[in-house]
């Protein structure tokens, strides 16, 4: 099973990324994920349900230890491995 996972870590600081934003940040980029994109305002991985999920563990656990206070967090299935990610999205 593929999942998608979206993300963002509070509070916000325009000014300069927290540190709690950073830890999430690596933790994400570091694991074995495919698509990943970070960005200020919201971040997104796909993988394999093992790795989305031991990726998912390890950040809420590192990014409220360096500080955040809320984790929005919204988990997707996307499809079965060799299947299209969505509809339509044959040969992509």
């Amino acid at each position: 099973m593929r999942l998608r996972v979206e993300f963002t870590t509070e509070p916000f600081d325009l000014d300069e990324a927290p540190a709690h934003a950073l830890v999430a940040r690596d933790v994400i980029e570091g694991a074995s994920l495919d698509a990943v994109d970070v960005g200020p305002f919201g971040n997104t991985a796909e993988g394999g349900i093992d790795a989305v999920l031991t990726a998912v563990d390890a950040m809420l656990r590192q990014s409220l230890e360096a500080g955040a206070t809320r984790v929005s967090l919204q988990v997707n299935v996307i499809g079965e491995p060799g299947e299209p990610r969505e509809p339509g999205e044959a040969g992509k």
